[in-house]
């Protein structure tokens, strides 16, 4: 597993104990939580088959056999699935029963598992992927026609908050980008890079060059073109990405539901650090 980096030291797990400890703190119930609150809303009823594409530890796949669906979790880590038994250990039988564990790539999941599956759940993975189509294809194809394709990736243009929150300037004006003066801006529009430039407005030039995974409008368009329609889409952590390894407390019913008001509206929900798309596939 790669490190999830938008800046020196600024990993939120770099593989699987990390990621089995970010998802016990605030952040990682946060994101966890939202995704599920959302998915509530758009998945058929139970019991329906949900295929979790990298479903890490098996958080939301607990979360969602308890809800009495039956789920398959395609996972290339055996660390991972490791995990996800020590989580389904302490679960009542009733659970067990309805959690598949596959170890594989979920690009191979198409041989691996098969198709037709109600909804398909790929959740902070195309972070890691250098080209998320092949992935993003393969989810369309995993799914029947008319089931739900959820997937959650980082919003890369609004990497710069969290560092800004945490006040790591340095980091926060490369994620932001460099102005130019005019001069340079002139220059560029005659060699024909001016377009890629004016996006982020005249005058300015991105510092950091955004992955294609880390761009939710991309993605979207991926899952368009692919056969799918979008029903909605969520950020998730607008208040509380900057709080590092920060554990929940007691107050965190009310963290969640501040976070899940700002992730369904905007302009919050554009400025949070994860995306959550959610399509419907049309053919």
């Amino acid at each position: 597993m790669l490190a999830v980096v938008d800046g020196p030291d600024t990993a939120d797990y770099t593989d699987a104990a990390d990621y089995v400890a970010h998802t016990a703190t605030l952040r990682g119930v946060v994101r966890q939580r939202l995704v599920s609150r959302a998915l509530i809303g758009h998945l058929p009823p139970a019991p329906a088959r949900l295929l979790d594409i990298g479903g890490g530890n098996g958080v939301q796949a607990l979360e969602f056999a308890r809800r009495g669906y039956d789920v398959t979790v395609c996972e290339p880590d055996p660390r991972m699935l490791a995990e996800t038994r020590r989580g389904l250990a302490d679960a009542p039988e009733s659970v067990r029963r309805r959690v598949e564990l596959v170890r594989g790539d979920g690009r191979d999941a198409v041989d691996l598992v098969g198709t037709g599956w109600d909804a398909t759940f790929c959740h902070g993975v195309i972070m890691f992927v250098p080209e998320p189509a092949p992935l993003l294809h393969v989810l369309v194809e995993l799914t029947r026609p008319g089931g739900i394709i959820s997937v959650v990736g980082k919003n890369g243009p609004a990497l710069a908050l969290r560092a800004g929150l945490q006040g790591r300037w340095g980091d926060t004006t490369a994620l932001l980008g460099e102005p130019r003066s005019a001069g340079a801006a002139r220059s560029a529009g005659a060699a024909g890079a001016a377009g890629a430039a004016g996006a982020a407005g005249p005058g300015w030039q991105p510092a950091v060059q955004m992955p294609p995974g880390d761009d939710p409008a991309n993605v979207a368009a991926i899952l368009t073109a692919a056969g799918t329609r979008s029903l909605a889409w969520y950020g998730i952590r607008t208040f509380t990405d900057h709080l590092g390894g920060m554990p929940p407390g007691p107050d965190v019913d009310a963290v969640v539901d501040a976070e899940w008001a700002a992730g369904a509206r905007d302009p919050y929900r554009g400025i949070a650090r994860l995306i959550h798309h959610v399509h419907r596939r049309t053919g």
